[in-house]
C-alpha cells in the first residue's frame, strides 16, 4: 500500500513562487465574484432592485465592495 503525504506543498508554504501563484488565484476569484455579482444585479428589474434597497446606479459600487477589499 502506498501513502502520499499531501500536507506539504512542492515549494513550501513561504516561497515566493507559491505566494505569487496564491495571489494570482485570489485575484481571479475576486474578479469572478465581482463579475458574477454585477451580472446578477444587472439582470434584476428596477422594482426588484428597489425591494433590496438599491437603484441601478448602485450596482457598480455594490459589486466593487468585495472586489477591492
Amino acid at each position: 500500500m502506498t501513502a502520499i503525504d499531501t500536507s506539504r506543498t512542492a515549494f513550501g508554504s513561504n516561497s515566493a513562487a507559491s505566494s505569487f501563484i496564491s495571489r494570482i488565484i485570489a485575484s481571479f476569484v475576486a474578479w469572478n465574484d465581482y463579475r458574477a455579482t454585477r451580472k446578477a444585479l444587472s439582470a434584476l428589474s428596477n422594482r426588484e432592485l428597489e425591494d433590496i434597497g438599491l437603484v441601478r446606479g448602485d450596482i457598480e459600487m455594490v459589486s466593487k465592495t468585495d472586489f477591492f477589499r
